[in-house]
């Protein structure tokens, strides 16, 4: 077997940038370049101002940046010097056309494809890292084989399991890392020079190797499963709202049985990121493709119930101030999806948001590390209502403090760390009277708040104006 001395990654985002960094640090004798059309983004990655925030992943890079580790703007240099490239571009849902809202736009795993066709002089492994549905490798094949040179191409697929705010303890402590490729001799050699990659510091026993189409449906099974978790407690959260049951008391209960476990059973104000809404569309729309409608409507059921969750919430704030918000101020502490990261992808505080913004309430955000400029695109982007009125409507704080003061209510909608040790004496005194907080995470201890004064409003916990 070859052994692989240079990696090219086509994509330095959210996936593809923490991943090499981790291939890099544990294995300094391969040569990392990884390659992007976007130059701020090139350029900010070698600096200390990285693009994305993850904890751990500053220091990663730091330890291989200009030793083998390299960020570039050259793609078609890249490719040609490349033994192995790893495609790790975005493939968001697709806006237009046939499977509109829930297929995959593989626009550019496509263009990937055809630049590596096209500049490849050497024979290649092409590994699919981006969150692809099942048999895009098929089309990937195809475009390869269309190569003018001689060139031999051997397709993987290496789906990522990490989860942002975490990723690199994922990367360097996974659960499984998942390879599939043709079960063909040059397949299965290609395989196992990936495998022989990761199990530098991956036990061989947590590498699973299968055909490629298992692959790519096991990640998005993966997420599927997880996101429905999520939205089974959900579901049940309302439920306990109505009869004075808490819900952590029932996930706590549920997860106790081994059959169950009691992970993905936090109630919350429902999921976002990347994967999860839109690995369920895809899910949805392969199901749709061939003819299993029933599989489909049960997925989409998950997606249905997330919305809900979310709208719920918003409607709660609503009706608790008297079901006007007009002139109101809206405290939102949170904007990214998850604490421990800038990702806003369909993050909660987006839709929130917007239905509280449909009523004229303004919002008043503090997150530790998203800009404005991305919280104002993320409404924009939604189009329900012109960018002068979300300009006017939303307001942005580098405090908590200063978010807060004079609000009428505060809703918590990501679980950073810092919001647990708020001096909420004082943001209580500061607010308007009678002073409510909606904790969308379930964070803090409520019963000191309402000694403080506030009217709670918790996810899946008993009602709560006392």
């Amino acid at each position: 077997m070859k052994s692989i001395k240079k990696i090219c990654c086509i994509g330095a985002g959210y996936v593809g940038g923490p991943t090499m960094s981790v291939i890099a640090q544990k294995c300094p004798e391969i040569k990392i370049t990884v390659v992007d059309i976007n130059a701020k983004r090139i350029a900010d990655w070698q600096t200390d101002e990285l693009p994305i925030y993850e904890p751990g992943l500053l220091e990663v890079v730091k330890e291989s940046r200009g030793r083998n580790l390299f960020f570039s703007t050259d793609v078609i240099n890249g490719i040609k010097e490349a033994e192995m490239i790893f495609i790790s571009v975005n493939t968001p849902t697709k806006t237009y056309g046939v499977g509109k809202g829930r297929a995959a736009d593989l626009k550019f795993v496509e263009l990937c494809a055809r630049q590596i066709a096209e500049y490849a002089e050497s024979d290649k492994i092409v590994v699919e890292k981006s969150t692809i549905p099942v048999r895009t490798a098929s089309a990937i094949k195809t475009i390869l084989a269309q190569s003018s040179s001689k060139v031999k191409f051997q397709v993987l697929s290496n789906p990522e399991f990490l989860a942002e705010g975490t990723a690199i303890r994922d990367l360097q402590n996974p659960d499984r890392v998942l390879i599939g490729g043709d079960q063909t001799p040059e397949g299965l050699e290609a395989i196992e020079a990936l495998t022989s990659i990761y199990a530098r510091w991956v036990p061989r026993e947590r590498i699973i190797q299968t055909n490629i189409w298992s692959s790519e449906l096991s990640k998005l099974t993966a997420n599927a499963f997880l996101a429905q978790r999520i939205s089974s407690i959900n579901s049940i959260s309302a439920l306990c709202e109505v009869t004075d049951a808490d819900v952590d008391e029932v996930a706590k209960a549920i997860g106790s049985d081994s059959r169950i476990g009691p992970k993905f059973l936090k109630s919350s104000v429902g999921f976002g990121g990347s994967c999860f809404q839109k690995d369920i569309l895809n899910l949805v729309y392969l199901c749709e493709h061939f003819g299993l409608p029933e599989v489909a409507a049960y997925w989409n059921q998950v997606i249905i119930m997330n919305d809900y969750q979310k709208r719920r919430f918003a409607d709660k704030i609503i009706k608790t101030l008297f079901n006007t918000l007009s002139g109101k101020k809206i405290a939102m502490l949170g904007w990214a999806f998850k604490k421990d990261t800038n990702d806003t992808r369909e993050s909660a505080a987006i839709h929130v948001s917007d239905h509280l913004m449909e009523e004229q309430a303004e919002i008043h955000v503090y997150d530790p590390k998203v800009p404005g400029k991305v919280m104002l695109n993320d409404l924009n982007g939604l189009e329900t209502r012109s960018v002068e009125e979300n300009e006017r409507l939303l307001h942005v704080h580098k405090d908590p403090y200063e978010a807060c003061k004079n609000a009428h209510a505060i809703a918590i909608i990501t679980e950073w760390d810092e919001f647990k040790t708020l001096d909420w004496k004082r943001i209580y005194d500061n607010m308007l009277k009678p002073a409510s907080l909606f904790d969308g995470r379930n964070i803090l201890n409520h019963d000191e708040l309402r000694k403080i004064g506030f009217n709670v409003y918790a996810i899946g916990k008993g009602n709560i104006e006392k």
